[in-house]
Order: structure tokens, then C-alpha cells, then sequence
């Protein structure tokens, strides 16, 4: 035995002199042989005999007062963050956390989102304007912020709320944390909070209207009641996150990123001249269409039908946006009078409003669907297809007219996610086909829109 001690922790390697003052008050005895005379043992130091084993040492009580101080030290050394915010959801519950980003109070629809990857593209996403999202998935933040990934020009979203936020950050293209995107944007985090049970309890009770506050002055009844107060249903989003004035639009996927063969042909070929609604367009559709050979003009939500014709295009597309799709009548009047007379494609909020120019009716969905693993049938062949989606509301298959054709279902709860209505051109899926993030298989939505163009472009013209 090196060294050992009555109840006392040992420090194996330092003389008998250096252990004192590391450990003093404790009685330390040493088995090698003094250090030098400086080191000589003292009274209360001295070699165990081969008859004594072990040496009882009353260790000295610690006064209540410095008690008190230690303990009071050690609080103050605590190396994390204590939980200093809250969500407070209408039904009354209290969630607490620790706060990063943004400071203050905000309002919102919680949702869950279950995807693994992408968090930059879903934060950046200006169809959760007005929400607050829960991953699912427990660590966010380990590779960053980039420069590449932003879907819109900035985060649309209220909060995020996550298990665990990254301290340390590891990727190549990364400019800055989580956290410090965060207070850039003024968008609310809240971490060390069980997103699991969150989850359990939206998809028990469905989404729920929720605030989370740092302000530590505001009651839990008073939040309570700020939540019972707002609601996301009727509230016109499409005219909040839209562009104000029309512009082109050029970029197309970057070589490094391009997966469809179908792309590159399409890209070599005739380019079609297509004008975009933006209800809350994102970035990477549009890289998708300038892919597959698409010259794009981005309008505004409310942007009138017959200056879109008068443009001349080949296409219109319909982008995916926020909130409540009954809640835009104007898009609905728009849809209709270019219905039939130039091929139409339509995405999420884009298929919604497709939905009731149709003649259709739209729901509110229970929890909706967000997150980048739904599967989806394509019904003509069968084909699964895995998509990203997100959304809140949903086209009523039993509303549509006849004529109009449920194309893709989804297979966790059989809503309608596709449609075609032949006799006037259009085409419509309930989710995100870009890919950003999720996965590629739905990418010959495009091509299909492609498709329609070049038929259309080839029919003689009616005398």
C-alpha cells in the first residue's frame, strides 16, 4: 500500500509535505521514506507498524457558518444553466427548461417535427409562421449554422423547444451556434425539457396554443390566459411571409448537391417560362424548378390572375406558406380563374388552395404532419414514396368534385396528400418534394410538371 488515510481521500504521487497542504486538515501517512527533513513526519504523521493497521483520526466538524459558505460556493460553481423559462400550454400544464436565443415572451401553435436532420432548413421555413417546434429528436445543434441551408431570408417560427442544444459545434461549412442564430433572429429556445412527453401530449390532445416566457414577473394563470386568447385558425399568414413585389428567380441546385439524372436532361433542354406564387415559398423549390429547366418570376400572394396571364407562361406554381388555407380567399379567386388555362402545380399550402378552387373543402388536421419519414402511395402504380412534410390542414377528399382524381394517400392516416384534375390542367401533393430536408424520392414532382408543360406546349392550338 502506496498510501492510505482515515477517513480521508488519499493523493497518491505527492510527497508527504505537498498531500499536507493539499489536504489538510486531513492526517495523511506515507509509507515511503521522508522526503528530506522538511518533510519529516510530525506528531501526527508517523510510519504504520507491521501491528498497526489502520489509524482513527477524528476529523474536525466544519462550524455551521462555513457550512453554509461552502455549500454556497459550490451553488455558485454550478457549470450549466439553471432552467429559467417556462411553456405554458392551454391546458393548463407548465413545462420549465433553460432558455437560449431570444429572451422575453412569445405565443404560438406547438408542433412536433420528427425529423433527425435538417433543423437550419425547418427553423428557416416560412410555413411554421406562427408555431413553435418540438424536435423530436433529442440532441439539435452539433453542426451549426451555415451559409447554405437558409430556406427563406430569415426564421419564420416563434421557438424552437429541444431536448438538449449542442455546446459544441462540429461541421465544416458551420459560421455559428445554434444559440447565437438564435438571438440573431430573435427566435425563442427552450432546452433540458422532456420532448418526449411534450410529443405524447400533443398527439393525445392535438396541437395546443402555447407561451413561452423568461420573464419570471409573469404568473403561470396570466400565461394560461394568453394562450386561451389567441389562435392560429383564420389568420391570413400567406400576405405575412410573402415577397411585396415580383422578382426572378436564377439559381438552380449547385453541381455538388445534384442527384436527378432527370434534372440534368431537363436542364439541357427547353426552358419553360413559369411564374411562382409565393404564399411562404422556400429557396430549394426553387432551385428544383430552375433544375429541370425553369426561367421562374416570384409574385406575391395576392399578385391578380390577369397580370400573371399577361405574362405569358408556361406554368404557374402554387408554393407552400403558413397558417390557415380558408383564411386567403383571395389566392382561392386567383387559383380559379388561371385554372384551365395554363398547366398548374400546386405544394402543400399551393395544393390546399388548389383544393378549394377546385370546389373542395379544407380541415383542420389533429396534430397535422411534420417531420421527414411520412409515407406516401402514389395510387396509379403503388409506388411508396417516403416525404417530408408540414403542415396543419388538409383537403377534403368527400368535398372534391367529380373529375378530380385522389392521387397519393397517406399511409399513417389515409388523408388525401395528391390530386390531378385533368380537365383543368393542375396537378397538386400535400408535402415537400424538394428535399430540404428529407429524402429525394418525391423529386419527380417536378419532372411531372415538366411534363405537363412540354404536352401542353405540343397541343394544337384551337382554331
Amino acid at each position: 500500500m502506496a498510501a492510505f488515510t482515515a477517513h480521508s481521500r488519499v493523493l497518491v504521487g505527492a510527497c508527504c509535505h505537498q498531500q499536507q497542504q493539499l489536504v489538510a486538515p486531513r492526517v495523511l501517512i506515507c509509507s515511503k521514506r521522508p522526503c528530506s527533513s522538511s518533510c519529516a513526519p510530525q506528531a501526527a504523521l508517523q510510519q504504520p507498524s507491521s501491528s498497526q493497521q489502520h489509524v482513527r483520526v477524528q476529523r474536525p466538524s466544519l462550524k455551521p457558518s462555513r457550512r453554509s459558505a461552502v455549500v454556497a460556493h459550490a451553488a455558485a460553481a454550478y457549470p450549466f444553466k439553471k432552467k429559467d423559462a417556462r411553456l405554458v400550454l392551454e391546458d393548463g400544464s407548465v413545462w420549465h427548461g433553460t432558455s437560449f436565443g431570444a429572451q422575453g415572451t412569445e405565443i404560438g401553435e406547438v408542433v412536433f417535427n420528427t425529423s433527425i436532420t435538417g433543423y437550419q432548413e425547418i427553423m428557416t421555413d416560412p410555413s411554421y409562421k406562427g408555431q413553435f417546434v418540438c424536435f423530436t429528436h433529442p440532441h439539435i445543434g452539433n453542426v451549426g449554422i451555415n451559409d447554405d441551408d437558409e430556406e427563406s431570408e430569415k426564421c419564420h417560427l416563434g421557438a424552437i423547444i429541444v431536448r438538449d442544444v449542442s455546446i459544441v459545434v462540429s461541421n465544416y461549412r458551420s459560421v455559428m451556434t445554434l444559440d447565437e442564430y438564435c438571438k440573431k433572429h430573435n427566435v425563442m429556445g427552450l432546452s433540458n425539457l422532456d420532448t418526449r412527453a411534450l410529443t405524447k401530449v400533443l398527439r393525445e390532445t392535438g396541437c395546443l396554443n402555447g407561451v413561452i416566457c423568461t420573464d419570471a414577473s409573469k404568473s403561470d394563470e396570466e400565461l394560461v390566459a394568453m394562450t386561451k386568447n389567441w389562435t392560429i385558425v383564420g389568420k391570413d399568414l400567406l400576405s405575412v411571409v410573402s415577397c411585396k413585389e415580383p422578382y426572378e428567380w436564377k439559381d438552380s441546385t449547385e453541381d455538388e448537391w445534384e442527384f436527378s439524372e432527370g434534372a440534368k436532361e431537363a436542364a439541357a433542354g427547353r426552358k419553360f417560362k413559369v411564374v411562382a406564387y409565393d404564399f411562404g415559398i422556400k429557396h430549394n423549390i426553387l432551385r428544383r424548378l430552375a433544375s429541370f429547366g425553369c426561367s421562374i418570376t416570384v409574385v406575391p400572394a395576392d399578385y391578380p390572375a390577369d397580370k400573371v396571364l399577361a405574362m405569358n407562361p408556361d406554368g404557374v406554381f402554387f408554393s407552400n406558406g403558413p397558417g390557415d388555407p380558408s383564411a386567403a380567399p383571395y389566392a382561392v379567386d386567383n387559383a380559379k380563374a388561371i385554372l384551365g388555362v395554363k398547366p398548374v402545380f400546386g405544394i402543400c399550402m399551393g395544393h390546399q388552395i388548389l383544393g378549394q378552387a377546385f370546389g373542395g373543402k379544407t380541415f383542420k388536421l389533429k396534430f397535422g404532419h411534420h417531420g421527414g419519414n411520412h409515407p406516401i402511395r402514389y395510387n396509379p402504380t403503388g409506388r411508396v414514396e417516403i416525404s417530408a412534410q408540414n403542415h396543419n390542414f388538409a383537403v377534403d377528399p368527400a368535398s372534391l368534385p367529380e373529375g378530380v382524381e385522389v392521387t397519393h394517400i397517406n399511409l399513417n392516416d389515409g388523408t388525401c396528400a395528391g390530386m390531378v384534375y385533368p380537365a383543368k390542367k393542375a396537378m397538386a401533393i400535400q408535402y415537400h418534394p424538394e428535399a430540404s430536408p428529407g429524402p429525394h424520392d418525391a423529386d419527380t414532382c417536378f419532372e411531372q410538371f415538366v411534363d405537363m408543360m412540354k404536352a401542353e406546349a405540343a397541343a394544337p392550338v384551337a382554331a
